[in-house]
């Protein structure tokens, strides 16, 4: 099931090797709909164990990919990005003294994001197994909307043990800022700031993965 494995991380093959790695993904919408997203991809607490695998050239059977093989996804990713409608000030950054990836842009309404993370799964950037169709907002309805994703239970009950270990200590975090007042939202794993303008959720991949954890969430605004 190593070929699963690759059809969710193609846009990062050397997290494949270290199952200590972080990603978080994070929104801020303005009230016109308009607002700016990132995605981090952080293995900086593996980043003694993955600058020894650098040097190696398989491990357990899997090809190391070597920084300018990296550089060129996430460059490529950039690129895509950028053609996207109502995308703009597309940046991506890596840092590979602590393994830290990151891309962010701007977008008019959030349905782009869904649209630039489609454009990579189109071009085998993003696995095929991402979800894309990920955010809704209704401007004139006060609501926005994180959709549910499908589960990869059976996917994952098929790994191998050591395939497993990968999302052992993984850990996903997504945060939602907002320029209006949150009125109410449908699920309470996210925990809402004081301000009640940010939702915060968090946990171990493997929780999202097996659906454990929700991800949809339906918020209204004031």
């Amino acid at each position: 099931m190593k070929i699963y494995l690759k059809q969710i991380f193609l846009l990062i093959p050397l997290f494949l090797l270290t199952s200590c790695f972080d990603i978080l993904d994070k929104v801020n919408v303005k009230a016109d709909g308009s607002g700016e997203y990132s995605l981090i991809l952080n293995a900086s607490k593996s980043k003694t164990r993955l600058a020894s695998i650098s040097k190696m050239e398989t491990v357990n059977g899997k090809k190391v990919p070597k920084k300018a093989e990296i550089e060129s996804k996430i460059n490529e990713a950039e690129k895509i990005f950028k053609s996207v409608p109502g995308i703009s000030n597309v940046k991506t950054s890596m840092d590979f003294d602590n393994y830290i990836i990151k891309l962010s842009c701007n977008f008019k309404k959030i349905e782009n994001i869904n649209a630039g993370l489609e454009q990579l799964k189109a071009k085998n950037i993003l696995g095929k197994m991402i979800p894309t169709h990920i955010y809704s907002q209704n401007l004139s309805g006060k609501s926005f909307t994180r959709n549910k994703i499908s589960t990869f239970k059976s996917d994952y009950d098929k790994l191998s043990k050591a395939d497993k270990e990968v999302f052992n200590d993984a850990k996903y975090t997504s945060i939602l800022q907002f320029e209006n007042s949150i009125k109410s939202q449908s699920n309470p794993a996210y925990l809402l700031a004081p301000n009640k303008k940010a939702l915060k959720l968090d946990g171990n991949i493997l929780d999202f993965i097996l659906q454990k954890k929700q991800i949809q969430n339906n918020i209204t605004f004031q």
